[in-house]
């Protein structure tokens, strides 16, 4: 058996959907192609693809073997590349997930930039704001903000972000003032909906530490849609700099209780594996680590 041929049935199988378009791709005839598959699948004593008359997908070991084989190929072709001393460039398709509110307000402008410089290269960007499972869903690389990240994921932390209490000026006018952390209390407070800490809020000091329950009538799980109610004035919020820091600038937002900040926000990349990365991986996250670095709100 051709094993590499093989892998290279099997997975452009799975990314295509379809045995017949494999075939066509590689210049053969789909029972050849359904014959070869076969022959993997017998040699591994597992079933990778489901198949019916109208489609074909993988099964959950199915899914796990592509990873790992397209993995394999991208190593064949690279040590391919050494050998003849062919220069390696940047193509194909990258899959990225990534939170809505980061991907919509700073992500999506980076990716266009990325790809200007990278003709060769596609990218599938998914913004939801659950944490995806990389290896059954496909994810080459993953962004994640805060600290709670997948167990069996590698992550690299490549910036944070500071987080402030914001308000506009016609909401604080309109209020009591704020002296101490303690004072938030008798303010309307918005927050991301579903937090296991509900409405309680750590600040911080320098060495000191407060923990204060706030009090609010509206939450919402969609980072922008906080940051909007901000600013036409319906209350507090404690936010990462990233997503307020030019409201701030142009004075609609202004912070409050200086002195005292949140536990900074941070920004990780996460991957399946450090193993098996190929270029386009390599220097998408790269890219990411320095120009994030590069924007208001982020910090080392």
């Amino acid at each position: 058996m051709d094993t590499i041929r093989s892998l290279q049935y099997f997975v452009r199988a799975v990314e295509l959907g379809s045995l017949s378009a494999v075939a066509r791709e590689h210049g053969t005839t789909q029972p050849t192609v359904s014959k070869v598959v076969a022959a993997l699948e017998d040699s591994l004593g597992v079933r990778l693809l489901e198949r019916s008359t109208s489609s074909l997908s993988a099964t959950v070991q199915g899914q796990r073997f592509y990873q790992r084989s397209k993995g394999v190929l991208e190593d064949y072709a690279e040590a391919v590349a050494e050998a003849r001393g062919e220069s390696q460039s940047a193509a194909g398709l990258l899959r990225v997930n990534a939170p809505v509110a980061l991907g919509q307000f700073r992500l999506n402008a980076l990716v266009q930039e990325f790809l200007a410089h990278y003709p060769e290269m596609e990218i599938e960007l998914i913004l939801n704001d659950r944490m995806a499972d990389l290896v059954e869903e496909g994810v080459d690389v993953a962004l994640r903000l805060g600290s709670e990240l997948p167990p069996n994921a590698i992550a690299r932390k490549i910036a944070g972000s500071p987080r402030w209490l914001v308000a506009s000026p016609g909401y604080l006018h309109s209020r009591p003032t704020l002296h101490q952390p303690e004072d938030l209390a008798a303010h309307d407070y918005i927050r991301f909906a579903w937090l296991s800490t509900g409405g309680m809020v750590e600040l911080h000091n320098g060495a000191r530490s407060v923990r204060i329950q706030t009090q609010g009538r509206y939450r919402v799980n969609n980072a922008l849609a906080i940051r909007e109610s901000l600013e036409m004035g319906a209350g507090i919020g404690l936010c990462p700099a990233w997503l307020v820091q030019d409201l701030l600038a142009s004075r609609k937002l202004t912070r409050v209780l200086q002195d005292w900040h949140g536990a900074a926000q941070d920004l990780s990349l996460i991957y399946p594996s450090r193993r098996h990365q190929p270029l386009r991986t390599r220097l998408f996250m790269d890219f990411l680590q320095a120009r994030l670095l590069q924007q208001a709100g982020f910090e080392v």
